[in-house]
Parts: C-alpha cells; structure tokens; sequence
C-alpha cells in the first residue's frame, strides 16, 4: 500500500464512504502481505466503522419466532422436533402462527436447548 491517511473520526457519511473503500482496497490487496503498521492501522479503521455502522445503521434483532424458525434449520429441526420444548403439535403451530404467546417455561427451553438469547425471546 502507499502512505496511509490519517486516522480519524468517522463523523459524516463522506467519512464513512472514504473508509469503506480504504478497507476494501486493503483487503482486495492481499491483507497477508501487510506490514504490522498497515495491519494496525486497518484494524483501528475497522472499529471506527464499526462504531459508525453501530450509531447510524443499527440491525434491530430478529423477531422471536424467525430466530426460532432460523436456528431450527440451522440444526436440521422440525416441527416435531419442537413438541419437547413448546408443547403439542398443535401448540407449536399456534406458536409459530401468532396464535399464542411464547410462555416464560416455553423461553427458558428454546434458550437452554437451541441457544437463542433470552433478549431475542422475550422481545415482544
């Protein structure tokens, strides 16, 4: 790479443009062949984009039951496979379908058995 610009705060979206393409350009280059000082410095360029993308284009989680839905086919699961954890067939389908509510037991098993954060279950 040649001279690096100066780091600095990311306060507009021309900032955030600029640096965007800076890392883009670093990591089209091949990162592996980069000097400690050009590995530093897009290290730190990468948190304040980070920091930028956090404040000016938050991800809002996932709705409850599309994180359920997700992680059972991240696992290979189906609805059968929910009768443990939610109840009856039925009750699974009432779930899934809006028809009634996730039970405070119900958010306990979906986090302890299919890993989601408690934060994303009880998200109303």
């Amino acid at each position: 790479m040649t001279k690096l610009p100066k780091i600095k705060p990311l306060r507009a979206e021309a900032d955030y443009q600029d640096a965007l393409k800076l890392l883009g350009a670093f990591f089209d280059s091949n990162p592996d062949n980069a000097t400690q000082e050009e590995a530093d410095y897009f290290e730190v360029l990468a948190d304040l984009v980070n920091i930028y993308e956090s404040a000016h284009y938050p991800i809002e989680p996932p709705e409850p039951i599309e994180a359920i839905k997700f992680r059972m086919e991240q696992l290979g699961l189906e609805i059968k496979d929910m009768e443990d954890i939610i109840g009856k067939p039925n009750r699974v389908y009432e779930v899934f379908n809006g028809k009634r509510p996730l039970t405070l037991a119900m958010i306990r098993r979906i986090h302890y058995k299919l890993g989601i954060s408690a934060d994303v279950l009880i998200r109303a």
